[in-house]
């Protein structure tokens, strides 16, 4: 039987050093919101596949629109041969998409993909050639879309230089005292002295950043957005890659602004652990394009558009997106206990939306000097403990809490309380009993 220091000589043998993995186990199996590696040992996942996993691992609504599906076909190619699914789960992600245009959807296999792919029809239907991004802005790995992405390491790091006509803004944040008023002031500057708001075919944001942070995206700022685009002509793209899907306490994190997008980006717990991503848009917008210009070879699978399906019918069957509100409520409350400790490592700002949530690791209490050091020193101790932890943000410094919707109560209060217990270890004095 293999373990785990054996399959890692095999790894580092075998795979680049950019691709390796944060953990040291590998894993065996997994069930809803835990995980087992091949050494038997158990970890309640806080990750979820880095928010792929809204519905759990193997959610059985899942498991079972996908073994119906293998029974029948798993590739053809949507281009040559078309298949019931993927037009089933355009007619539902239409009508569920915010807003009250008539919408149209194309389906892609990951969220980089989708992102080019809007950025393609944003140009089709403007005529126009430049997108504005926000600093600590995640959009993808591609060429276009590091270029796009407002975070340095490791994403773009070596990999210059980038696509022209791409432009950046401050997105706001509280903690560093950047308000919607000095995003605006930025984008009223940037029409100034770098393009004509004529020459932008798109403006694209992430209602929560993911890999910035999780900072939140103020409903004001969306609002205010979406007349600048309508005042200028200029195509609004939002990227809820990382945010949709019931993960915000709304299916789509852009509904709480109340506002609709022209095109909106779709991936990771679309399909639930397939890979599978998409754009959802305004119907004239998504028909702006020639024929052939849009999709690729494994764009919209069978197999990833039947798993699509199953995720759409839990959310609705199970009631997720309420789950989710009142979810993230509970652990927003624990943070905050544990956070108001003083025998814990400091905790500094704790935002989100819904289960999507952070909170930053700070030097010292009641500073916002960012502890990156800490950040990965909490995710390898909680790890030993038996759970999964991902950190991201733009200093490295924020621990973001993703566990599935479908988690227990019990399950979710085991993983907060190994949290807890690791924060305590690492506060400053403490000494191991």
């Amino acid at each position: 039987m293999n373990d785990n220091a054996s399959l890692n000589g095999r790894r580092a043998a075998a795979t680049p050093r950019a691709v390796t993995p944060g953990a040291p186990f590998f894993v065996d199996r997994a069930e809803n919101a835990e995980l087992w590696d091949v050494e038997g040992y158990r970890y309640i996942d806080f990750a979820g596949g880095i928010a792929v996993l809204n519905t759990g691992h193997r959610h059985p609504a899942v498991m079972r629109r996908v073994e119906q599906q293998l029974q029948r076909v798993t590739h053809t190619a949507w281009a040559v041969a078309p298949y019931e699914p993927y037009v089933e789960l355009a007619e539902r992600l239409n009508a569920l998409a915010p807003g009250s245009s008539a919408k149209k959807s194309l389906f892609v296999t990951t969220g980089a993909e989708a992102v080019e792919n809007s950025v393609k029809a944003a140009r089709a239907w403007t005529g126009r050639s430049d997108v504005v991004a926000f600093n600590g802005s995640f959009h993808g790995r591609t060429l276009l879309t590091m270029g796009l992405t407002g975070k340095v390491d490791p994403y773009k790091r070596d990999f210059g230089p980038f696509p022209g006509d791409l432009h950046h803004v401050p997105f706001p944040m509280a903690a560093h005292g950047i308000t919607v008023d000095d995003s605006f002031a930025a984008l009223e500057w940037l029409f100034r002295t770098r393009v004509e708001p004529e020459r932008v075919a798109a403006i694209i944001i992430e209602p929560v950043q993911g890999e910035g942070g999780f900072n939140v995206a103020p409903p004001s700022l969306l609002q205010r957005l979406r007349e600048l685009c309508d005042a200028h002509g200029i195509c609004l793209i939002v990227d809820e890659v990382q945010s949709g899907f019931a993960r915000t306490g709304k299916l789509f994190a852009v509904e709480h602004a109340g506002i609709e997008p022209d095109l909106m980006t779709v991936a990771k717990s679309l399909a639930g652990g397939f890979p599978l991503a998409g754009v959802v848009g305004k119907a004239d917008i998504m028909d702006a394009a020639q024929p052939g210009g849009l999709g690729g070879t494994y764009a919209g699978h069978p197999v990833a558009c039947a798993a699509a399906l199953g995720v759409l019918d839990a959310i609705e069957q199970e009631g997720l997106v309420e789950r989710s509100a009142t979810l993230g409520s509970q652990i927003v409350s624990r943070l905050q206990q544990i956070a108001a400790r003083d025998d814990v490592h400091p905790i500094g700002e704790l935002r989100g939306l819904g289960s999507m949530i952070a909170f930053d690791l700070v030097t010292a209490a009641g500073s916002t000097t960012p502890a990156p050091e800490a950040a990965r020193a909490l995710c390898a101790r909680a790890r030993e403990h038996g759970l999964v932890l991902l950190s991201c943000g733009v200093y490295g410094n924020t621990i973001r809490i993703l566990v599935p919707l479908t988690a227990s109560d019990a399950i979710v209060e085991e993983g907060l309380a190994i949290l807890e217990h690791s924060l305590t270890e690492m506060a400053p004095g403490h000494q191991a009993a």
